[in-house]
């Protein structure tokens, strides 16, 4: 079994101290886990054997439901190998899902109810879910889950060619101002909004600005703040850290070590079975 760190990528939900981590690794292994900023604890979720688009998943602003896009070449039922659908966090176990049938689409996203919404065109009615949230394709644009929850292109950011229809062939540059002000998040790299190919992309590189410095994170392979201004860390060791100081320089409040898990996939507890 691979001993490489894992690569991960992380939601936060935009009203609720909730993070959905959506770990790699080993190797065609997917771990799903949730981060709980409040507590602050990890709580450990499903383990699917089959692709994950973390660019294509969003968490619903409460932090209660996934939705989430796989390719599963195993997966024998109606909604095919290539499917999008929505669970209870930190599980898989759909709750409802709709066939994609390529990997050459946008994923969903939860918007508010009743808002105008391109979707998939047999949503259902889900009433648990569509009392509080609606569906809706996301954009064809780089860090399209960033986007959501606050992030913006810098002046200086590569600008995207009109050719390029799926934004993949740029460096982006976004940053997102600290609750409470003082300090800048900036993240460069090239996230495709539907794709997600390290092999042939260098990885995002994030930094912490103020007025009159710039502090490179080393090491952080995702990185955001939350609602109270605390820096958010996923080391390229794979360990998911709190920082209270917003650059870093000191010892985390809280750290968690994802390479300690290793494949061990069971069947979902009871409440993710339903809505």
């Amino acid at each position: 079994m691979s001993t490489a760190p894992p690569r991960v990528f992380c939601i936060p939900a935009t009203a609720a101290p909730v993070v959905a981590v959506l770990r790699r690794g080993p190797t065609e292994w997917w771990h799903v886990g949730k981060w709980d900023l409040a507590a602050p604890s990890f709580e450990p979720g499903a383990w699917i054997h089959a692709q994950l688009y973390p660019q294509k998943c969003d968490l619903s602003p409460d932090g209660r439901w996934l939705a989430y896009s796989a390719l599963d070449a195993n997966a024998r039922w109606a909604a095919g190998t290539i499917y999008e659908a929505v669970s209870r966090l930190p599980w898989v176990h759909a709750l409802a899902a709709w066939e994609a049938g390529t990997t050459y689409t946008r994923g969903l996203r939860f918007v508010d109810r009743g808002a105008e919404t391109v979707g998939p065109p047999d949503v259902g009615d889900d009433a648990p879910l569509r009392a509080r949230y609606a569906l809706a394709l996301n954009p064809p644009e780089q860090f399209s889950v960033e986007r959501r929850r606050g992030w913006t292109e810098t002046a200086d950011s590569e600008p995207r060619h009109p050719s390029d229809t799926w934004d993949e062939r740029r460096r982006a540059r976004l940053a997102k101002p600290r609750p409470g002000g003082g300090h800048e998040l900036r993240v460069e790299g090239s996230y495709a909004a539907f794709r997600d190919n390290p092999a042939r992309r260098e990885p995002p590189v994030y930094s912490v600005w103020t007025e009159d410095d710039v502090r490179v994170l080393h090491g952080a392979q995702w990185a955001d703040w939350d609602a109270a201004g605390r820096l958010l860390l996923v080391t390229q060791e794979g360990r998911l850290q709190i920082h209270e100081d917003p650059e870093a320089r000191a010892a985390p409040l809280f750290a968690h070590d994802l390479t300690t898990y290793r494949p061990a996939p069971v069947p979902p507890p009871d409440w993710a079975r339903g809505w």
